[in-house]
């Protein structure tokens, strides 16, 4: 078995929420070449859907997801150009639809959640662990480096220290140092995680939907890297110029609702 996504829409009985399941029996989760497909095409599916509101990542059986489906690597990676294109193509592909996404993204980490793991839940918005859950890269054991674009990837949201630790000494963070260093957002107790994924998922749900769209596509500008030396004086300028109608949703039900709603001491319904 290769693996796969397993997806719950309208989860917990709350429309517009999708849970998604990173499945891979006995490899803890380990992405197969087929998995990254699958995640590709699933968050381009819910990029697509507007009532999708919350997509909530976990992986099956314990564990968020180990890293790569290694029982596939001798077939590809001693070839460069294939390699290349599994890296490129295929993974970036998959990282690439879930940064693109504009609905809100919690990623629920239980277990290990290495090299691959760490990719994905970098591109979660928010990020939910279980105190035994255990970070890490350990790649150099295997003889090889993180991709580019991964490595940046890495390194921009978990921070150029833990990432050089991850990387060159091959260390596994626990879930508290995690928190410390900001890649986390809460950390809970192992048996408190679901419930924990679940609250958070419906309140999203319940939220305006656009606003939510609107402030990833804000907040993808704002990461998007710009000179140090110029940031203060050209980032407002770069965003501000070149979002697209920023201010179109003025005129929009959901925030005349959300207005309305505030006014009338009342709670809005989105």
């Amino acid at each position: 078995m290769a693996g796969g996504i397993a997806i719950e829409r309208d989860a917990y009985g709350t429309p517009g929420v999708w849970a998604l399941t990173l499945t891979h029996t006995g490899k803890f989760n380990a992405m197969s070449r087929s998995m990254w497909a699958e995640l590709k095409a699933v968050f381009e599916a819910v990029q697509a859907d507007p009532g999708v509101r919350c997509v909530l990542l976990r992986g099956d059986q314990g564990h968020f997801c180990a890293g790569g489906d290694i029982a596939e690597y001798p077939g590809f990676r001693f070839d460069a150009a294939q390699l290349e294109h599994f890296h490129e193509r295929e993974v970036w592909g998959g990282l690439q639809a879930m940064l693109d996404c504009d609905v809100p993204i919690i990623a629920l980490i239980e277990g290990n959640c290495m090299g691959a793991g760490m990719e994905i839940a970098s591109c979660c918005d928010l990020r939910l662990a279980a105190d035994t859950a255990r970070f890490g890269a350990p790649i150099a054991r295997l003889g090889f480096p993180m991709a580019p674009r991964e490595a940046a990837l890495v390194g921009r949201v978990a921070g150029a220290t833990v990432a050089r630790a991850m990387l060159l000494a091959a260390e596994v963070f626990d879930a508290p140092a995690m928190l410390v260093h900001g890649f986390l957002t809460r950390v809970c107790m192992a048996a408190e995680l679901g419930s924990a994924g679940h609250e958070l998922a419906v309140r999203i749900a319940g939220l305006a939907p656009q606003a939510a769209r609107l402030n990833k596509q804000t907040l993808r500008r704002l990461n998007e890297p710009v000179a140090p030396a110029e940031y203060a004086h050209i980032a407002p300028d770069l965003i501000a110029s070149e979002l697209r109608d920023p201010y179109a949703y003025a005129d929009s039900s959901e925030h005349r609702e959300g207005i309305t709603a505030f006014l009338d001491k009342r709670k809005p319904v989105f």
